[in-house]
């Protein structure tokens, strides 16, 4: 079934050709930034939640693990719900300040606050 799956192949020419195999691209792994060279925005997003606040943290560069364990480790030591995933970590509530002296005292100097 797994090379019957069409949902991957949206948008390719069919071809008459029996013995035509498709390839997919094969995605690159990003290597994780040492935590001095990444360059973190930490920001707060209104938008589409209902007028509740919550915390971004964005320009993370690396694998979607370390994204998710960055922020586990931030929910955690703020006490508070999130998620983390497409580049971005999201915290519940306005914890702007918090957030960036916990990110500094982690290792990521160049981490800042954005509005």
């Amino acid at each position: 079934m797994a090379e019957n799956d069409w949902k991957k192949r949206l948008g390719v020419v069919y071809s008459t050709n029996a013995d035509f195999k498709y390839e997919e691209a094969a995605e690159e792994e990003v290597q994780t930034l040492s935590p001095d060279r990444q360059k973190l925005v930490v920001s707060i997003d209104r938008r589409n939640r209902g007028g509740k606040q919550v915390t971004l943290v964005s320009g993370f560069v690396g694998t979607e693990d370390d994204l998710k364990e960055l922020g586990k480790t931030l929910k955690v030591k703020c006490g508070v719900g999130g998620s983390a995933k497409d580049g971005e970590i999201t915290i519940q509530g306005d914890l702007r300040d918090k957030v960036v002296a916990l990110l500094q005292g982690m290792g990521y100097t160049k981490a800042r606050r954005g509005n």
